[in-house]
């Protein structure tokens, strides 16, 4: 079983910037990927950056450029630098773990990420 714990949320004015934290303890494999997802009520969850441990990231173009995932494999902590925030950044950001990754292809699917934290919120206002 793996425990995943965000933190760093927060609220910030647009042009702002926040730093998310996620803690992962329990087994992993050598290769995994994670992920932060981000959700706003009535809408779907969508996948807002990728690592996998071998160092492959991707974006969601919606943060290209603002946005930075990046993780420490030997403590097992995700990290994710938001900068320029924008009002449309806010939501509850949830991180993720897949730890089927074969380091063919980091999903975007939400469905195929088997562990979640329990979600940090980030608040921009304008």
């Amino acid at each position: 079983q793996v425990q995943l714990v965000e933190s760093g949320g927060g609220s910030v004015q647009a042009g702002g910037s926040l730093r998310l934290s996620c803690a992962a303890s329990g087994y992993l494999p050598v290769s995994y990927c994670m992920g932060w997802f981000r959700q706003v009520p009535g809408q779907e969850r969508e996948a807002v950056a990728r690592i996998g441990t071998d160092g492959h990231t991707s974006y969601a173009d919606s943060v290209k450029g603002r946005f930075t995932i990046s993780q420490d494999n030997a403590k097992k902590t995700l990290l994710l630098q938001m900068n320029t925030l924008q009002p449309e950044d806010t939501a509850m950001y949830y991180c993720a773990a897949d730890p089927t990754y074969d380091g063919s292809y980091l999903t975007r699917r939400p469905d195929e990420y088997n562990y979640w934290g329990q979600g940090a919120q980030v608040t921009v206002t304008s």
